[in-house]
């Protein structure tokens, strides 16, 4: 059995999927205080002053702070159910798809959220590492365990969670900087369609 490890954004789906997710979990008003709040942030990131994972994290603080954890999983599913079938790539789905008939262990990596990323990959029977919201009694704190799962974070995770050692080939699916320490992980290393070496 081999490892095929996939990031989501841009490699499984034609775009971003994070943004819209908090159109479409958050209520209306926080989501216009959302947007208030975060403009410092967006202008930071667009001049490259800081990373997209951290301001995923603040964006996260500012969306899900209090939220009811149960309606923003719903939303989630639904969202996973709703919205992205129509961004997900037929060809990686199909790529996907090879890899479990060959018996290989397939994983989503991504810094997306659990709360609509879980479900896509219920239905789809794969695993997930990915960002994921952090609950007390119901509500959601605002804050992402072990903060955004991406760049060397995603490699992290993966370490911590799989013994890599006993994979006889390692394929790693990426799109982005923030996948170069997964690929760095494979033996095969797809970025962006095509096979590469690093």
């Amino acid at each position: 059995m081999n490892l095929a490890l996939f990031d989501f954004d841009g490699t499984i789906t034609t775009a971003d999927t994070w943004t819209p997710s908090l159109r479409f979990a958050v209520r209306p008003a926080r989501l216009a205080l959302c947007r208030v709040r975060l403009a410092p942030v967006v202008i930071a990131y667009r001049a490259g002053f800081i990373r997209a994972g951290f301001g995923r994290q603040l964006a996260a603080r500012i969306a899900f702070t209090g939220a009811d954890a149960d309606v923003v999983r719903k939303r989630g599913a639904e969202y996973a159910s709703q919205v992205l079938p129509m961004v997900v790539r037929a060809e990686v789905v199909e790529r996907i798809a090879w890899h479990k008939r060959e018996g290989d262990h397939v994983v989503v990596v991504s810094a997306s959220l659990d709360a609509y990323l879980m479900p896509w990959c219920d239905k789809h029977s794969l695993e997930c590492v990915c960002t994921t919201l952090e609950q007390r009694d119901g509500r959601l704190t605002g804050r992402c365990l072990d903060g955004d799962c991406s760049g060397i974070e995603k490699a992290r995770r993966i370490r911590a969670r799989y013994e890599l050692d006993t994979y006889p080939v390692i394929h790693a699916y990426g799109d982005s900087e923030d996948d170069r320490a997964m690929l760095a992980l494979a033996h095969r290393r797809y970025f962006r369609g095509q096979e590469v070496t690093i």
